[in-house]
């Protein structure tokens, strides 16, 4: 289990206690405020009520009036119209959105949607793709998530008459696609005030544009938002700006009435609590995931337009299908490439890893790589085998570039492509040796030693006394947590453990802790390998956040546990 270095976020004790006397919250609370940036009344007000009215003009991005232009002459022609989009949450949910909503302004007959399939078909635009759009008649492709670096298959849709409006939210490189309009706030010369939307984002600033030239109320707009705020959560964006306010009105409208499909997945699930973003991170995201990853991402798409209450029960018990294959193959490669880095004698003395089998199910290699860094935690890529091309999954440890580290080994690729903490690569079988040998000299070249002990951020240090339901109930309208806006981690000294905290179901730990005369209760997930630490009875520094526990009706607050040490020597 990797050791953790803890960072204490600096006190602002001035602006805190202004914020205090404006604010008349739990000055504990007001730190954190502070420490983040809000700093004034106003700047917390906004931060606790976002408002859709907050949202910029979608007519900011660069392009955006051509494609709006170029939608509406489609309509005006009666051309066919092909939504296309990645296979994942973020690709799926964009799809959706775009064209549920292009039913509300065009003919339905003259709209098509298309999810390619991973496995025949690979990431992002495909030639299949355009061979279906050109066979079947579509003169317009807009696609979702994905369409940055299709610069060659783009220019072939266009030798057949066929346009593209890219919504994207990769980075793009130095070349750009032939389409008529690219949406994407990352080009260098867009203008667009908030640079960090994810594709599901983009395509909502579509709507919105299109919204205003069609006349579209704002409550049909807004009907779309648990789709955008999904696709938030799962591609982990910064929580900040329109992605906060985004997620803050999709969240509610989960909640209070969220679309058939997406609540056809909260029923199979039988969830009755109110749903936090982590719920939809951990609970929802991975059954529309295992659709691409498992067999076909259609029918996530399917579920997310059906109406009928009937077709999306059994559409989400296909995706909880596809999400118990998915774990099954998460688990068994998981263990299969943990045993290949024991293997390697060298594997200590490296800042990567780069394992590869060549009957690993594409699906999970993103997964397993992230499952990997929790073992061993360096920038990884995980690789399998399909047709004689290698590719797979790559993802990073917080603070290394790893779309920077990939772009600088791409003479030994086929095709690449990602952003800052997560990217996708092919390559050609006999290029595997000099793929990982150069991944390794550019991340130990570039990666700072400091980076390869993971941080926690501790926001402030308090005493188990403070843990109480006014601070709990500040801390949870902080919702929703994501990059950006964590939810708060907090640091008590010297707890002693009272005697009764148990290891359960072998890896994790059940605390009752005690300082002074005060008792606190708490559950650390995968810290059974540190239950020694409690059980001598000395004294430990404990990192945790502030957590509800509802059992049978019975509300109390209790600690999750992220790290413990022991505690310093006192004179």
């Amino acid at each position: 289990m990797s050791e953790k270095r803890w960072t204490i976020v600096p006190p602002m004790p001035e602006q805190a206690t202004k914020l205090q006397q404006a604010l008349s919250i739990n000055p504990i609370v007001c730190n954190i405020l502070a420490q983040r940036g809000h700093t004034s009344y106003e700047l917390c007000k906004d931060f606790f009520r976002p408002q859709l009215s907050q949202l910029h003009d979608p007519y900011l991005m660069k392009d955006m009036d051509k494609a709006v232009n170029r939608i509406a002459d489609a309509i005006a022609h009666q051309e066919k119209i092909l939504v296309f989009g990645d296979y994942d949450v973020d690709g799926t949910t964009a799809v959706a959105l775009a064209y549920q909503f292009l039913c509300k302004i065009y003919k339905p007959a003259f709209l098509e949607y298309y999810i390619p399939h991973r496995y025949r078909e690979g990431y992002g635009v495909s030639k299949a793709g355009i061979d279906f759009a050109f066979e079947n008649n579509f003169k317009l492709i807009v696609s979702l998530d994905c369409g940055i670096k299709s610069v060659e298959l783009i220019a072939y849709a266009k030798g057949l008459g066929i346009d593209f409006i890219v919504c994207d939210h990769h980075q793009p490189d130095e070349t750009l696609p032939e389409a008529v309009a690219i949406l994407n706030p990352k080009q260098s010369d867009c203008q667009y005030p908030f640079k960090d939307l994810c594709g599901c984002g983009v395509g909502f600033k579509l709507i919105t544009a299109l919204a205003q030239n069609f006349n579209v109320s704002d409550n049909e707009l807004f009907y779309f938002l648990d789709l955008v705020a999904i696709a938030i959560a799962a591609d982990i964006v910064p929580m900040t700006g329109e992605n906060r306010i985004l997620a803050y009105h999709g969240m509610e409208r989960i909640n209070k009435k969220a679309s058939p499909g997406i609540q056809a997945i909260i029923d199979l699930e039988n969830i009755k609590h109110t749903l936090t973003i982590q719920n939809v991170v951990f609970i929802i995201a991975p059954r529309i995931n295992a659709a691409g990853r498992m067999d076909d991402a259609r029918k996530a798409v399917e579920l997310f337009i059906e109406q009928n209450k009937e077709k999306t029960t059994a559409l989400a018990k296909l995706l909880q299908e596809d999400n118990t294959d998915r774990k099954e193959a998460d688990t068994t490669t998981t263990q299969e490439a943990l045993a290949i880095l024991e293997k390697d004698s060298l594997n200590h003395t490296k800042k990567t890893s780069v394992v590869y089998k060549e009957d690993w199910h594409k699906g999970v290699v993103g997964i397993v790589a992230s499952r990997l860094i929790e073992k061993h935690y360096r920038p990884t890529v995980v690789l399998t085998r399909s047709n004689n091309i290698i590719s797979g999954s790559a993802r990073s440890i917080v603070g290394f570039n790893l779309y920077e580290a990939i772009h600088a080994c791409r003479e030994h690729l086929l095709l690449f492509g990602g952003h800052f903490a997560a990217a996708g690569l092919s390559l050609l079988p006999e290029k595997l040796a000099d793929f990982s040998s150069a991944f390794e000299s550019v991340v130990s070249k570039s990666l700072p030693d400091e980076l390869l002990t993971p941080e926690v951020m501790v926001d402030a240090e308090i005493k188990v006394e403070d843990i109480k339901w006014p601070l709990y109930n500040i801390l949870h309208q902080m919702e929703p947590f994501g990059p950006g806006n964590m939810r708060p981690l907090f640091l008590s000294k010297r707890l002693i453990d009272t005697g009764y905290s148990k290891i359960v179901k072998e890896k994790h730990v059940r605390f009752v802790l005690q300082e002074n005369d005060q008792t606190i209760t708490g559950i650390g997930f995968g810290l059974a390998e540190k239950f020694h630490l409690i059980e001598s009875k000395k004294p430990v520094d404990v990192v945790y956040s502030i957590d509800e526990n509802d059992y049978k009706g019975n509300k109390s607050l209790q600690i999750r546990v992220i790290d413990l040490k022991p505690s310093e020597a006192t004179d």
